[in-house]
C-alpha cells in the first residue's frame, strides 16, 4: 500500500509540473514577427525574441505574411511586429490588417518598416509616421526623400512625459542607423528623443489608432543595435503595453 502511495504521489508531481507548464505557456503574449524585403542580421534579430520571457513568437517572411492576418488566423496573435520593408499589399490584405487593428489586437513597428507600403496613406495614420523613399508631392507641398545613414554612435533619451514603454529606461548610447527627414503626424505621444544631427528628434512614439494600441522604434539596424540592454527592455515593454498588459 505504501509503494502504491508514493507512486500515486509521484504521478501527482509530474502532473502537477505538466499543468504548471502549461500555466505559465499560456499567460505568455504570442507575437507574430513579420519580415521580408530588407536584409539584417537573422540571428541575433531573433535573439532579442528567444531571450524575452514573456512571450512566444512565430516568424513569417513576404509574401507569406499576410495570409497570417487572414480572417480566422489572427485571433492567434496578441500582438504583430513588423521588421518587413515591403510594398506589395492587394485590397484584401488591407482589409484583414485594418480588421486586426479595430480587433484591438498590438502592433509593434521597427526599423525600416517605417517605409513600407508607400502607396497605400492609409498605413502612414496607423503607423503615425511616413518615411519618403523618394521625393514626394504631399497636397502640393514637395517632400525631398527621407535619409539614412550607418554606424552613427549617439545619445537617446526617454521623453519627458511618462509611459509604461520606457519605465525604467535612462539615457543611454547606441551604435545604429539614423532616419532623417521623415513626418511623424500630430497626436503621437513621444517617447524616445535623441539631438544626433543625421536623425529626427522623435525617434519612438505611442498612440492609438481603432482599438489598437501602436508602438513605432527607429532603432534596430543590426546587432550592435540588438544587444543593446535599452532596446531590448523597450521591446519587451511596447509589446506588454500594445498588448494591454500594462496601464494606458
Amino acid at each position: 500500500m505504501r509503494k502504491l502511495l508514493l507512486l500515486l504521489a509521484a504521478i501527482g508531481m509530474v502532473l502537477s509540473s505538466f499543468t504548471g507548464l502549461a500555466t505559465e505557456a499560456q499567460k505568455k503574449l504570442n507575437v507574430l514577427i513579420i519580415t521580408g524585403g530588407h536584409d539584417f542580421e537573422n540571428q541575433p534579430f531573433f535573439q532579442i525574441f528567444k531571450d524575452n520571457p514573456d512571450i512566444t513568437f512565430e516568424a513569417l517572411e513576404h509574401p507569406k505574411a499576410h495570409a497570417a492576418l487572414a480572417a480566422g488566423k489572427a485571433g492567434n496573435y496578441d500582438v504583430v511586429l513588423l521588421y518587413d520593408m515591403w510594398q506589395d499589399i492587394s485590397e484584401g490584405a488591407k482589409a484583414d490588417f485594418l480588421a486586426w487593428l479595430k480587433a484591438g489586437k498590438g502592433l509593434v513597428v521597427m526599423h525600416h518598416a517605417i517605409a513600407s507600403y508607400q502607396a497605400w496613406p492609409e498605413y502612414s495614420q496607423i503607423i503615425g509616421a511616413r518615411y519618403f523613399l523618394a521625393n514626394t508631392t504631399i497636397n502640393g507641398l514637395e517632400k525631398p526623400g527621407s535619409t539614412y545613414k550607418h554606424d552613427v554612435i549617439f545619445g537617446v533619451e526617454p521623453a519627458p512625459s511618462k509611459h509604461p514603454v520606457t519605465a525604467g529606461i535612462q539615457k543611454f548610447t547606441i551604435h545604429d542607423e539614423t532616419y532623417k527627414g521623415f513626418d511623424v503626424l500630430d497626436g503621437v505621444t513621444p517617447l524616445l528623443t535623441t539631438d544626433e544631427p543625421t536623425s529626427n528628434k522623435v525617434i519612438a512614439w505611442a498612440k492609438t489608432y481603432e482599438k489598437s494600441r501602436v508602438v513605432y522604434l527607429q532603432l534596430g539596424h543590426d546587432h550592435f543595435a540588438y544587444e543593446n540592454p535599452a532596446l531590448r527592455q523597450f521591446l519587451r515593454q511596447a509589446i506588454q503595453w500594445t498588448a494591454k498588459k500594462s496601464a494606458p
